[in-house]
């Protein structure tokens, strides 16, 4: 009988017990780790349902996460993990119709996240400020992965405190390493701004994120840019700044 969970919180949950008991660091990212980062019922305007499931692990660890993972009753997709191993590795939950990814080390899609930076500072998820940018990273933003933002900006407040708080001098520093993350982000606090009279929320509540979304972007904007990101920065949007992520199997992040 297989031990996965059929709530795929409760799974994520369960996993995560797992590869600690065995001394193997996963760290949640994804829908599932916004859901454990809020405290009490989550607001109705950002329920939806979470599909699948999406992990981090450290540098070197690629391998040992995947066996773990095949050990608790997943499947490999064994062409995409022999390509892709050393950065991504793809499991499927086929009783549940999930997808489980493991990210190595970071986080790739539109851009490159260095998550795998600061593992250690929460036991469950990525900090909240790494979490946040795996959904602001994407130039496509769509209505779930904005949720998922709002969700996260509405129940933290921003602190130097990695544990419940977003950290913006973080966001600001990656985005002082990354003129392209930079862009990107510019665009996607313009649209979570333009996007709150829709989002369901009281308008008090569209001013404590609006508040937040705003507190981020200054210090992104106030962060010390090098010369190198400056020369990037002139030449702006005439080249493209980020990567099309491939779409693998039916999931997705």
């Amino acid at each position: 009988m297989s031990a996965i969970e059929p709530d795929v919180v409760d799974e994520a949950r369960r996993l995560l017990a797992a590869a600690e008991a065995e001394g193997l660091r996963l760290r949640l990212i994804g829908g599932a780790a916004v859901r454990l980062h809020v405290q009490g019922d989550l607001h109705p305007a950002f329920a939806r349902e979470i599909r699948d499931i999406d992990v981090v692990t450290g540098k070197g660890d690629g391998r040992r996460a995947g066996s773990f993972i095949e050990a608790q009753g997943y499947t490999p997709n064994r062409t995409f993990n022999a390509m892709h191993g050393a950065r991504r590795l793809l499991f499927y939950d086929d009783d549940n119709g999930r997808q489980l990814d493991v990210f190595v080390n970071s986080f790739e899609m539109c851009h490159v996240l260095p998550v795998g930076e600061h593992l250690d500072r929460d036991p469950l998820t990525v900090p909240l400020a790494d979490l946040l940018l795996t959904k602001l990273q994407i130039v496509t933003l769509n209505a779930k992965d904005r949720s998922d933002a709002y969700a996260v900006l509405l129940e933290h407040e921003l602190g130097p405190n990695d544990v419940e708080r977003i950290d913006a001098a973080r966001i600001a520093d990656l985005c002082a390493r990354d003129w392209g993350l930079y862009r990107t982000l510019q665009i996607n606090f313009e649209r979570l701004l333009g996007a709150l009279p829709e989002s369901g929320l009281d308008d008090g509540h569209q001013h404590l994120v609006a508040e937040r979304v705003t507190g981020i972007a200054t210090a992104v904007e106030s962060a010390p840019k090098s010369v190198k990101w400056k020369a990037r920065a002139r030449v702006g949007d005439r080249v493209r700044w980020y990567e099309e992520p491939d779409e693998v199997a039916q999931g997705g992040y």
